[in-house]
């Protein structure tokens, strides 16, 4: 697999644990979600990629905000700077 970001094959996957919060006021008194996902870091560039475990991605979708202003949709191609 090769680096999104500088195409570089010198990359290391490493086990984490990330917390994610829901922002803004109205979202102060949610718990942030406990997720344990593989990081893939580039240890040239330093550009990193995960993906959430389903089972962590469940809970998030259970406890996601519903208003179209805390929600996203991007394609890779629109989070990697060129």
């Amino acid at each position: 697999m090769y680096c999104a970001l500088c195409e570089s094959s010198n990359q290391a996957e490493f086990p984490t644990e990330m917390n994610i919060h829901f922002r803004g006021l109205r979202n102060i008194d949610k718990p942030g979600v406990l997720v344990f996902p593989k990081v893939l870091v580039c240890l040239d560039c330093g550009f990193s990629t995960f993906t959430t475990p389903k089972s962590d991605l469940a809970l998030l979708a259970k406890a996601a905000p519903t208003s179209e202003a805390s929600t996203r949709q991007e394609s890779v191609d629109q989070c990697v700077p060129r």
